[in-house]
């Protein structure tokens, strides 16, 4: 797949959860829990404080026709949870590769949540692609173990820029191969 070759995006169904492309009606609770500090410190992009609009322009990118990668907005809503519980998200690489980032709202960790949303990844692969590379900040072991659980490889550690923290932060970097 071309980097500027863009699809439909797939809804894609889990045990507990659906993984469904963003919508604007999303706004309020991503801006929520966006705006939470943990969950910004957690990712290399999302700034903290989280600034009024923030929400409502990466809907508006999540939804473009020109996007470079695809979100899925974690909705809970069939098993009575909240309709956003967190994002997960497929950036587009070259050679047959994506780049999967995920994070969910603190009310929600340690429920398995992101795990069933990585491994319902896996399973759609709905970029069709040969190889998920994933990165984590050293300091959150919780999102390694989704990853190792899921079947990643762990293949080395480098460093990345945190925009919630203003400075570069320790990573470990995980592979998943499709047979």
């Amino acid at each position: 797949m071309k980097l500027d070759q863009v699809v439909d995006q797939p809804t894609i169904e889990a045990e507990r959860i659906l993984l469904r492309p963003l919508r604007k009606s999303d706004a309020g609770l991503l801006s929520l829990y966006a705006g939470d500090a943990r969950v910004a410190k957690a990712t290399q992009f999302l700034p903290h404080p989280y600034p009024p609009g923030a929400a409502e322009n990466h809907i508006a990118r999540a939804t473009a026709g020109d996007r470079s990668e695809d979100v899925w907005a974690l909705d809970g809503s069939a098993s009575g949870l909240s309709e956003l519980l967190g994002i997960v998200t497929l950036a587009r690489m070259d050679r047959g590769q994506s780049e999967i980032s995920y994070w969910v709202a603190p009310a929600f960790w340690n429920t398995g949540l992101a795990s069933e949303a990585v491994r319902a990844m896996i399973a759609a692969n709905p970029q069709d692609v040969r190889t998920y590379f994933a990165v984590v900040f050293q300091d959150n072991p919780g999102s390694a173990r989704v990853l190792t659980n899921a079947g990643f490889e762990y293949i080395g550690d480098a460093e990345a820029f945190s925009v919630a923290r203003g400075e570069t932060v320790p990573t470990w970097t995980y592979l998943y191969r499709f047979a």
